[in-house]
């Protein structure tokens, strides 16, 4: 037999070659993993976005439902109704993306329809000029009180989603299934979504504001001398004592911004006029050791030592150990919620994490105000009949056509104790708005 020898090279070869091996079937296995792993949270994202819609649409529906019941205009009634049928249709999509194949969800789809059809129908009596009779009210009221009970079951779902309780990849994935877009069932904890026929709001609103009005030219900016990048800074740095700040960008728009940061802070000045935009600082905050009427307050010091001053506070906020307390500018007595300033107070020690005068550098501005055409107790008696006047002011509101409207706030007790804020023209008594207002351990807001 012949002797057979082998260089170290090619013994170095025969060694490394299963190695080799083996080490590109793990690279191939992580890949593989990694697919799945990013295919699975696609998965995830996308059910989470429908179930955050779906909560979203159905307190819509609730919230509109009960102002409904206490509108007294046949014009917001319409209003209403068109909405109703949007949030309604939304809801109906969100809740059709849902992997749910296994639950029965013919009462939830049966009463999104409900409402959508029976809105569609109000709204075309509404557009005949016709008003809503016994039986109609009656009906909504059921369809409000269905709803808050549809909307309390989807938030406590959400809630568990977040807690963890509830996983949404409950199932067995494999890379080919995810990513050949194959169907996948999820139905653990959705469940409760299921209402019987014995049948804290998630949509916050800033009180009677709205957002598209700072699509406006800002008034407070106009015919303002520019400043440069290096009196910005100077002026960033007032409000943090770090020598860090450096600039970030230049934010274009309706408001042209410099805008600084450091690894705390953002911190926004106009071009215009060199007037603080926003601010936000990342701070943790501690345990809790200040009241959210002593936050208020500090928020109040803070913009007073800006230099801006005369303003009313309105709702607040509290969230992850901060109050965010909205103000608004105040004119003899009338509270401007056009003109809004928003101030995030830090509750353990009552420093200013944030502000937005965004709203207020937009709008603020001395307005001269025409004189009431009808009295404050007037405006109380073209309320709806359902609804107790308990208090009511002057104020300026901000209407969908990004103008302004001069209004009476009668705050309201509801049927079942809720507190309702309807709008009413100063000058016609035409009914503009009616908000809910919710009072509650997280704050005073509206809805």
């Amino acid at each position: 037999m012949a002797n057979v020898t082998m260089s170290r090279r090619a013994l170095a070869r025969l060694m490394i070659f299963p190695l080799a091996i083996i080490l590109v079937l793990a690279v191939f296995a992580v890949n593989n993993g990694n697919r799945a792993a990013k295919a699975e949270r696609a998965v995830e994202n996308s059910y989470m976005h429908a179930v955050e819609e779906l909560s979203l649409g159905l307190d819509n529906i609730k919230n509109n439902l009960q102002k409904g019941m206490y509108t007294n205009s046949i014009s917001m009634l319409s209003d209403l109704s068109e909405k109703l049928c949007s949030d309604a249709s939304n809801a109906k999509n969100s809740l059709s993306r849902l992997p749910v194949d296994e639950l029965d969800l013919t009462d939830a789809y049966k009463f999104l329809s409900q409402v959508g059809n029976y809105s569609k129908a109000l709204a075309e009596k509404c557009a005949e000029g016709g008003s809503l009779s016994a039986d109609e009210k009656k009906n909504i009221a059921a369809l409000y009180a269905y709803a808050t009970q549809l909307s309390g079951n989807m938030w406590e779902i959400e809630q568990k989603i977040e807690n963890g309780r509830i996983t949404l990849a409950d199932v067995e994935y494999s890379a080919s299934q995810l990513e050949a877009g194959d169907p996948v069932s999820v139905t653990n904890g959705f469940t409760d979504f299921s209402v019987s026929d014995t049948s804290f709001p998630t949509l916050i609103y800033d009180g009677p504001y709205s957002d598209h009005i700072m699509e406006k030219k800002p008034i407070m900016l106009e015919n303002k001398a520019a400043i440069d990048v290096s009196e910005a800074l100077r002026l960033a740095k007032r409000l943090s004592d770090s020598s860090e700040l450096k600039l970030l960008t230049q934010e274009d728009g309706k408001m042209p911004s410099y805008v600084f940061a450091d690894d705390s802070h953002t911190i926004a000045v106009t071009k215009a006029g060199g007037m603080y935009s926003y601010m936000l600082s990342t701070r943790k905050t501690g345990k809790q050791t200040i009241t959210a009427r002593e936050a208020v307050n500090r928020a109040k010091d803070y913009l007073s030592e800006l230099g801006i001053r005369g303003l009313t506070d309105s709702y607040y906020e509290i969230r992850n150990g901060i109050c965010v307390v909205n103000l608004a500018a105040e004119q003899n007595g009338v509270t401007m919620y056009t003109d809004l300033i928003k101030v995030g107070v830090a509750l353990d020690n009552g420093d200013v994490l944030s502000f937005d005068m965004r709203g207020y550098l937009t709008n603020h501005i001395i307005r001269e105000l025409p004189q009431p055409k009808i009295s404050a107790k007037f405006a109380e008696t073209l309320v709806s009949g359902s609804l107790a006047p308990i208090s009511t002011k002057l104020c300026v509101i901000p209407s969908s056509g990004m103008n302004e409207v001069f209004c009476y706030e009668v705050r309201c007790t509801g049927e079942q104790g809720e507190n309702i804020l309807v709008y009413l023209n100063a000058e016609t008594g035409r009914e503009e708005q009616i908000l809910i207002l919710k009072i509650g351990r997280g704050g005073v807001l509206t809805v």
